[in-house]
This record gives C-alpha cells, sequence and structure tokens, in this order.
C-alpha cells in the first residue's frame, strides 16, 4: 500500500523580527511563492497546502496558484497548525512540515526526511541535521544542536554546545569521523497519529526550559530519527536576511 504525503508550509503573517516578511517581494514574487514553489519541487508529495493564520496570506497563495487553508490565529505554533490540517485529511500517512520563511530550501532535504519516515515504521518523526563545522557554530545558541545515538536516533536537543566535551578542546573533534556534532534543522516528517498526540499535549518541562518543542515528543518517548543532509541556506528572520535573499535571486 502506498503512503500518502502531504507537504504543509505553516504561515504565521505576524513576526516579531521581521513584520509581514511571508510577503516581502523579490524578483516579482512574495518570500512565501518562493517557498512554495521550491517545496513544489520535492518529488514526495501528493499533495501541497500553506496552513494560514491570516486572510491576507491565503489571498496571497490563492494569486500564485497555490492551496492554502485559514487555520485557528491562536495556534501556538506551526505544528498545531499542522495538526489542524491533519484533522482534516485521514486519507493521509505523512504531514511534512516546511517553514515559510525559507525560500531557499532544497526540495531534496525534503525527500530526504520524508523518504525516511517511509522506511522507518519505529518512528514517529523524521527532521534533518548537518555536521558542525566551526566553533562559532557550535557555540551558538541559535544553532540548536543533536545529541544522536545508533540508527539515525537523536537522543536529546539543545542551544547548548552538546554533547559537552570533558576534557576541553571541542574544536578538535569538528569534522570528526563519524560526526560528533550535529546542527538541527527545522524540517520535519511526521505521522499522523503522532500531530493528533501531540496537539492534545501541554509543554514538557525540558521543552519549556530549552524552549524547543521537540523535546516534548523526546520527553514522552516518541521516536525521532535523523536524516543528515548538506547546509541548509539561511531562512529569512531580519530585513538583512531578506535584503541579502533578494540580491541573490536577482542577480545584484
Amino acid at each position: 500500500m502506498s503512503t500518502k504525503t502531504m507537504i504543509v508550509i505553516p504561515a504565521r503573517l505576524a513576526s516579531s523580527r521581521l513584520s509581514e516578511k511571508l510577503l516581502l517581494r523579490a524578483d516579482g514574487k512574495s518570500v512565501l511563492q518562493h517557498t512554495y514553489e521550491a517545496a513544489k519541487r520535492a518529488s514526495v508529495a501528493d499533495q501541497i497546502i500553506v496552513a494560514a493564520d491570516d486572510p491576507r496570506i491565503v489571498k496571497e497563495v490563492d494569486g500564485f496558484g497555490g492551496e492554502a487553508r485559514l487555520t485557528d490565529v491562536n495556534c501556538q505554533s506551526g505544528t498545531d497548525r499542522i495538526a489542524e490540517i491533519a484533522l482534516l485529511h485521514d486519507d493521509v500517512d505523512i504531514f511534512v512540515n516546511v517553514q515559510g520563511d525559507e525560500p531557499e530550501i532544497d526540495p531534496t532535504a525534503i525527500d530526504a526526511v520524508a523518504e525516511l519516515l517511509q522506511q522507518r515504521p519505529d518512528a514517529d518523526i523524521a527532521t534533518a541535521a548537518c555536521p558542525i563545522d566551526s566553533i562559532s557554530a557550535l557555540e551558538d545558541p541559535g544553532c540548536v544542536k543533536i545529541v544522536m545515538g545508533d540508527g539515525q536516533r537523536a537522543i536529546y536537543f539543545s542551544r547548548s554546545v552538546v554533547p559537552h566535551v570533558r576534557d576541553g578542546g571541542a574544536e578538535t573533534l569538528l569534522g570528526a569521523e563519524p560526526t560528533i556534532f550535529w546542527h538541527h534543522l527545522g524540517l520535519y516528517a511526521y505521522r499522523r497519529d503522532f500531530l493528533l498526540w501531540f496537539a492534545t499535549q501541554p509543554p514538557g518541562k525540558l521543552e519549556q526550559v530549552e524552549k524547543l518543542e521537540q523535546l516534548r515528543a523526546i520527553e514522552a518517548g516518541k521516536q525521532i530519527v535523523v536524516a543528515s543532509v548538506p547546509p541548509a541556506a539561511r531562512g529569512i528572520d531580519t530585513l538583512e536576511d531578506f535584503r541579502e535573499f533578494r540580491d541573490r535571486v536577482e542577480g545584484a
């Protein structure tokens, strides 16, 4: 029996760091349209839906010929928005979360995450990571780290340097084989039943400390597997990020 997969792009209009960034335009297209078109180049999905929190997002998606659905403005996270879509689609097995502010996302990374979950019936979630190759990234709290176990399993996620190198000299382990330090990329594939479970659960203790919602799943004993992918292009968080992206796509 074939596995039906849907890409969902949670799209929230408000942003504390860059207001209405998804509607900013580069090369005649909004950031959201660039993301949608990149996701569409993935081969694994049967359908793509934008899970919007504002009618202006729906209007934008309709304007470029995509499919959007208005979700509850009070959703606490993109995962909750995807769970709302999952409730409406009991024929879909796997939902892939592609952030709306990732206009340069690699379609092959989307495929890798979805295919890994398809291949691992023991797993609830698949996500993506790449090796960390610099001390500055390793020490950056904005670079979320994954501690990896056997079988591509995620053991823990943290904003701190993990695993801790007791004898010092973490820089000597950069580039080690097998990889020690992994950078977590915010790309997920979920099974439908996991999403419906997640949406009913309160934040976990570790999640509240680290401000990382995937720890809710870890605390509850859910299985997360990790696909190794190339480093990702930077998402759009600030006006500088957007200007750099615009310059790249417009050839400035």
